[in-house]
């Protein structure tokens, strides 16, 4: 994806930042450093964690016994867990912020803070599940790809 140059001045406008849809696993983290490698240092980033009260969604980065239906507790988390993962991406060359969302479903949540920070990318890792839900993976891809305007990978 090539930015447009404006015409009048030939200087190319600001990209938005990139959206990490970040749950802490492992490939969350692998999309991270491919991001990087690919994009270079010095974007802006937005590491985002999407929770809902019981249905977690993420994998908390810090050993801690969660009860999914103390909305504090699955917010503190999650916003420890968006925390680790834009210090990942800073490690890695980006400007990067963590923020939480309690959203659902997870796309729409994503889809919501991509419009919000005008992104130009949204980059989704796997959630690392496994079984019957992390056959909804593929679904939340779908559904975040198809009502953006920003670019995903």
């Amino acid at each position: 994806m090539t930015a447009a140059t404006d015409t009048g001045t030939g200087v190319e406008p600001p990209l938005g930042p990139v959206v990490f849809a970040y749950d802490g696993s492992e490939l969350a983290k692998l999309a991270i450093d491919e991001a990087a490698r690919q994009l270079g240092p010095g974007r802006d980033a937005v590491v985002l964690t999407v929770w809902q009260p019981f249905n977690v969604g993420f994998v908390p980065t810090v050993a801690l016994r969660l009860n999914a239906a103390e909305i504090a507790d699955v917010r503190r988390a999650a916003q420890e867990t968006a925390a680790d993962g834009a210090s990942l991406a800073k490690a890695a060359g980006f400007n990067a912020r963590g923020a939480e969302i309690e959203f659902g479903p997870t796309w729409k949540g994503i889809v919501h803070v991509a419009e919000e920070h005008d992104a130009s990318l949204i980059v989704l890792g796997s959630h690392g599940r496994t079984g019957l839900a992390g056959g909804t993976a593929g679904k939340r891809r779908r559904g975040s790809s198809r009502r953006t305007r920003a670019a995903r990978c």
